[in-house]
């Protein structure tokens, strides 16, 4: 169980680049004069490898142990986001997708070594989870306190919390290595029709997630009559509310199960969005912060879920449900984008009101898995 911190704090330093890109959008937008389409290509050049690739990594952690990957990719996907202040448009996009391939490599891998070292516990599944939601939340203030300091020229710095980041996990290699090894076959028997069904409503909730992240800043800025500060507030609401909601998600599921709370989450997820799209002025946080709650309570569930329902294939779950379906969402950021521009922003958002609703009608077709 000791490992979790030291994987937890790995976890927060990749999904700080994640959650920085979104930040970096509104500056993007007032500094370089980009489209919401421009800026969709950004993230969609972030999720896009992570998405592809991922799976990729996960299949490998079933057949072999490679810890090492943790501070490897925590460095790679910091240095990315770290350069995408400097040059072109071209080289932002590259710089981006650098980092996507980090996160891709580190999700799988610590997702699997946790599940050994939390012996399948909820709830040190949440708290690993808690660590990258953590890091999304700390994203808006470490990009406004940089870049809002010295312009994007100053993105570079955002470099620093990589560079601690991996050398932490580089410390917990030793203590990480004596638990990891590779899943093996006869685990259990796999439910892949119900993993499609679960994989479906990630896909809902991701395109909400990563939807809401590129543009509520900007859109919490038209809605309020504030200026970039009433934008970063709206997006570390939006993401601070992981702090709580994955830790509550694993105590919840402790007492009611995990199929009812997610189910719930979906609900809950469905009612704020359309509260964030259709509600004006300060009250829009309220509904901000109900939808932060939504998404993120079954956040760890989502994994647990995953692996159950595969548990001879292990970091093919993690790979896929904090891979492809958690990031896949970036894939829709272009055509928001590009709605957003013909219509308005929202127009274009409000479409996510009917996701988790479908996610919901996905999810009230399995049940819980039978842990072996």
């Amino acid at each position: 169980m000791r490992t979790i911190p030291l994987l937890a704090v790995g976890h927060a330093c990749v999904d700080v680049y994640q959650g920085a890109v979104a930040a970096l959008v509104p500056f993007f937008v007032a500094e370089r004069a980009y489209t919401y389409a421009a800026v969709s290509g950004v993230v969609l050049a972030a999720s896009l490898l992570s998405s592809v690739v991922q799976p990729l990594f996960g299949a490998l952690a079933d057949r072999w142990s490679m810890p090492w990957l943790l501070p490897v990719s925590a460095l790679t996907s910091g240095l990315g986001v770290a350069f995408a202040g400097v040059g072109s448009y071209a080289l932002t996009v590259a710089a981006v997708a650098v980092s996507g391939i980090g996160v891709a490599a580190y999700h799988p891998e610590a997702a699997r070594v946790a599940r050994l070292a939390s012996r399948g516990s909820h709830t040190a599944m949440g708290w690993f989870s808690l660590g990258g939601n953590v890091g999304f939340a700390t994203a808006p203030l470490l990009v406004a306190a940089v870049v809002a300091t010295g312009g994007l020229a100053f993105s570079p710095l955002l470099a620093l919390p990589a560079a601690v980041g991996a050398l932490l996990c580089a410390m917990a290699l030793r203590r990480i290595s004596g638990t990891a090894a590779p899943t093996r076959e006869g685990a259990g028997r796999n439910d892949w029709a119900s993993f499609a069904k679960l994989s479906g409503a990630i896909v809902c909730r991701s395109i909400v997630f990563i939807g809401l992240s590129t543009f509520v800043s900007l859109y919490a800025q038209q809605r309020t009559g504030g200026g970039s500060i009433a934008g970063t507030a709206a997006l570390f609401v939006l993401y601070v509310g992981g702090a709580v909601g994955t830790v509550a998600g694993g105590q919840l599921a402790a007492r009611f199960g995990r199929i009812p709370v997610v189910r719930w989450s979906y609900a809950l997820t469905t009612l704020s969005v359309a509260g964030v799209v259709f509600v004006p002025g300060p009250l829009l946080y309220l509904f901000v912060a109900g939808t932060s709650a939504g998404l993120y309570v079954p956040f760890s569930l989502h994994v647990t879920l995953g692996q159950d329902y595969l548990p001879s294939r292990v970091g093919t779950a993690s790979g896929i449900t904090l891979g492809l379906t958690v990031s896949i969402g970036g894939l829709a950021s272009p055509v928001l984008g590009a709605l957003a521009d013909a219509t308005s922003l929202r127009t274009a958002l409000a479409p996510l009101i009917a996701l988790p609703a479908l996610g919901l009608l996905l999810l009230s077709t399995v049940d819980e898995p039978v842990r072996g």
